[in-house]
């Protein structure tokens, strides 16, 4: 369906941001944020869609008599890979706003 004038020029533009932003989803299912905690004896991965994607422990951290540490520090590493990976997907999309000439609306992406 073609739109005339200004609304067929808008609906192009419309267009061509939800391509740009679906490539950017694509772009952060890709990117790979790792966080540790306990001095690097627990490490996790997350992309920038904020899903966990490998979690790895130092054999040194597993201790039978405190699990209670070995599951502070795994929820310590995950929390900072997701905060890394909310960080990420707000700059790149962020800098997709810009670029297209939005205005930046808090919260959005």
């Amino acid at each position: 369906m073609q739109f005339p004038g200004k609304l067929g020029e808008m609906m192009k533009q419309v267009k061509k941001a939800q391509e740009l932003v679906q490539k950017k989803q694509e772009e952060l299912a890709n990117l790979r944020i790792e966080a540790t905690s306990g001095g690097g004896m627990v490490k996790v991965v997350a992309n920038g869609r904020d899903e966990i994607l490998d979690v790895k422990l130092d054999k040194e951290v597993v201790n039978p008599e405190d699990v209670q540490m070995l599951e502070d520090l795994i929820l310590a590493a995950i929390k900072e890979a997701q905060t890394k990976a909310k960080e990420a997907a707000q700059k790149e999309m962020g800098s997709l706003v810009g670029n297209l000439g939005l205005p930046n609306i808090p919260g959005l992406f």
